[in-house]
């Protein structure tokens, strides 16, 4: 006879949802039957078991790896009193500020205070600190004095070195010299973490019990990682005068001092940012050295396959009671690449990510694709596939030898690089088959759209293009032209404006031969560096003589380490170091921001004030006519970019206070 069955409860069935994740407390911990963590880790976001977000991604991978993993998302930060509720983990403590910069989290382009975080719940700000990498390493520190802390994520990664910090207005030293911790794992972290691991359970076992600092196992663990791809740390300048294949940039003190220098500087770390050729970049900050050893090498097909693989739950987890609106955003659509080659002058994902595209198998995706069919909630719509870039899956250099030697910042600029294997079949025919699956009624695409790599391929770029306006198309589909004068386009490594007419002539042709009403929702930056107003008033008058109203308008962030951010600090290209014109004052941005937006209530009086000021530089009322007008630019008949709000979506709307 069969022992009775145990009849539900709602804390049982609560106790077997939260077991699907990662635990976030001692109770949870004792759910699965654990004492103690052997990796603790704390993120600046709301926890959501999705592969898009960094630490719950290292949580799988480390969990992949044999480990008792811990995560603390957004910890109070007045004391300890979070980061010690699971107490000291046997190996090292993980800490990461987020998805993004806390910085641009916590902060507009016009430096005003947030109210709110699509990586908090309910959408609230205010639950990280500013700075979060420094904040939470100090508090790991304090509560755990003896443990190894490392610390990665995007403003680690993107504040290694010396850099201009926008919020600030200054050039602030590499955060290696400010965090409590070990090292620093910058990009993508799973071959490092990987590889960490082995040095840490080395240690644990010479020890004899949790990695102590103060054991020699310890220091020598310290000193191997050290020497280890993707890994960066602070050390004496004697030590860094004996490390082999470095390269010197300008000081600290130099970079802080001479805009020039800074302009240098960052000119090499893009150059020195390629993982098969770059050198270990040495910065001197008084008496000590940032030490960037070179990037961690790509991953392969098959090891992206794993990582993607791993038991995600896509979901946030039970112990909020409200939504994280990024969670909503991003959990049915699949990743299917890492990476960009594209090196726009204003991104970071070279600098993170890497310029080498890395791609999974067609399998691999399409097995996730038959997977959200499972998941409670999904309706058979996927949100997106995709990743940094819509369309640069299964491409790559055509010759390994030609890429371990290339150092062109990027492969599509000025022209797409003759050796770059672009060819669009493989995304086709994983496309045609995705949307084939039982129970997938919608695949959109919502990754930003490379247009000029599609026109580039000859054998199937219009193949594809067809096939993603006549299918994938969600009413509108995102393009990010950026800007309109070739000088700024070039500044920014964007394709010029030739690319983007006939990218929109096909959108039209082929949404008309499909009988479906669609939008093409083009992104523009102002105050992009390089631009003067009479360069903006260019994009004002191609607008006005296609009577297109832009929705989608972000004022340039200067983010810590992009060539951008230098042209912005400096008044240079440090391609070239000749000067630019850059518009940092308050009113030159809102000018800039009203020629995008000229039919804006609130930009109409700043376009008036504008043409009475030209009016009174030109000192000829004939010539200020034909300067801007401030008036409503829109036409009788929709255009294009008219997408209706409904259709839109809040997703789409990015911040312009």
């Amino acid at each position: 006879m069969s022992a009775p069955r145990t009849p539900l409860t709602n804390e049982i069935v609560y106790r077997e949802a939260i077991k699907q994740f990662l635990p976030t407390n001692r109770e949870e911990m004792e759910w699965r039957g654990w004492d103690e963590l052997d990796v603790l880790l704390i993120s600046g976001d709301a926890y959501v078991d999705h592969p898009t977000f960094g630490i719950p991604c290292l949580g799988r991978w480390l969990e992949k790896l044999g480990l008792r993993v811990g995560i603390i998302s957004q910890p109070k930060w007045k004391d300890t009193s979070d980061f010690l509720k699971m107490g000291r983990p046997r190996l090292f403590v993980g800490v990461s500020s987020g998805t993004v910069d806390s910085m641009i989290n916590n902060y507009t382009a016009n430096k005003k205070k947030r109210t709110d975080d699509m990586y908090s719940e309910g959408g609230h700000g205010g639950k990280r600190p500013d700075y979060a990498s420094i904040v939470y390493s100090t508090l790991a520190r304090e509560a755990f004095p003896e443990t190894p802390i490392v610390v990665g994520g995007v403003e680690a990664s993107l504040r290694r070195l010396a850099h201009y910090d926008y919020w600030q207005n200054r050039i602030r030293p590499s955060i290696l010299t400010e965090i409590k911790a070990e090292f620093l794992v910058f990009g993508m972290g799973e071959r490092t973490t990987e590889m960490m691991v082995e040095q840490f359970k080395s240690a644990e076992a010479k020890i004899g019990g949790p990695v102590s600092l103060n054991h020699p196992a310890t220091t020598e663990a310290l000193d191997y990682i050290k020497t280890q791809r993707g890994i960066a740390y602070v050390a004496s300048k004697d030590h860094a005068r004996t490390l082999d294949s470095r390269l010197t940039i300008p000081s600290y003190e130099e970079v802080r001092d001479d805009k020039k220098k800074f302009a240098k500087a960052a000119y090499f770390i893009e150059y020195e940012a390629s993982p098969y050729n770059g050198k270990r970049l040495i910065q001197y900050h008084g008496g000590k050295a940032a030490i960037i050893n070179p990037p961690a090498l790509p991953l392969s097909t098959e090891q992206m396959d794993t990582i993607y693989e791993m038991p995600f739950t896509k979901e946030q987890h039970p112990m909020y009671k409200n939504r994280i609106p990024a969670a909503d955003m991003i959990r049915f659509s699949v990743n299917s690449v890492r990476g960009c080659y594209g090196g726009c002058s204003f991104c970071a994902i070279t600098l993170h990510q890497g310029r080498i595209v890395q791609s999974r198998s067609s399998e691999s995706v399409l097995k996730e694709v038959e997977g959200l069919t499972k998941i409670s909630g999904f309706k058979g719509i996927v949100s997106d596939i995709g990743g940094p870039t819509a369309n640069m899956f299964q491409t790559s250099c055509k010759s390994t030898e030609i890429q371990s030697k290339c150092r062109k910042l990027s492969c599509v600029h000025p022209k797409v690089c003759p050796q770059l294997q672009h060819d669009h079949s493989p995304q086709v025919d994983m496309l045609k088959k995705a949307k084939k699956i039982p129970g997938i009624r919608k695949i959109h695409i919502a990754s930003g759209l490379r247009y000029d790599l599609a026109l580039s391929d000859k054998k199937a770029g219009h193949e594809y293009l067809r096939e993603l306006i006549t299918h994938h198309v969600g009413g509108h589909l995102k393009v990010a032209p950026e800007h309109l004068d070739d000088d700024v386009l070039h500044l920014m490594k964007k394709p010029g404006l030739k690319n983007f007419d006939e990218f929109v002539d096909y959108f039209k042709e082929v949404s008309a031969e499909a009988g479906k009403e669609q939008y093409v929702v083009p992104y523009f930056i102002s105050g992009f560096p390089g631009t003067t107003h009479d360069k903006m008033e260019k994009v004002y008058d191609y607008l006005k003589d296609k009577g297109w109203n832009l929705q989608q308008v972000q004022a340039f962030i200067p983010t810590p380490m992009t060539l951008a951010t230098a042209m912005y600090w400096t008044g240079l290209n440090p391609m070239s170091m000749k000067p630019l014109y850059v518009a940092k004052e308050w009113k030159d941005r809102k000018i800039q921001q009203a020629l995008l937006q000229p039919h804006k209530p609130e930009h109409r009086e700043i376009l008036k004030e504008y043409q009475r000021e030209k009016r009174i530089n030109l000192k000829s009322p004939e010539k200020a006519t034909q300067h801007p007008k401030s008036r409503d630019l829109r036409t009788d008949q929709k255009t294009i970019v008219d997408v209706p709000k409904k259709k839109l979506g809040p997703k789409l709307f990015l911040d312009s206070r």
